[in-house]
């Protein structure tokens, strides 16, 4: 009979175990934590400083070197 019960637990009640564990545990771990939506909205905002330091430096260049985007040509 202990036999019996412990090929039934093997067989029917660790597996669904198990599974019910792993998939609450991914359901938990899905999202994005606290820590990296901070992490991320730094970045975007580092990167949307860096964009307009960078357009100001263009229309700096624009107005200073109007040519500055045209490729050069080297003789070879």
């Amino acid at each position: 009979m202990l036999h019996l019960a412990i090929i039934l637990f093997l067989v029917v009640v660790a597996p669904v175990w198990i599974i019910a564990h792993y998939s609450t545990s991914w359901r938990r771990h899905r999202g994005l934590s606290t820590q990296d939506e901070a992490m991320l909205r730094e970045l975007h905002d580092s990167a949307e400083k860096i964009s307009d330091r960078l357009g100001t430096i263009e229309r700096i260049l624009d107005h200073e070197s109007p040519d500055w985007r045209e490729p050069e040509h080297e003789d070879l």
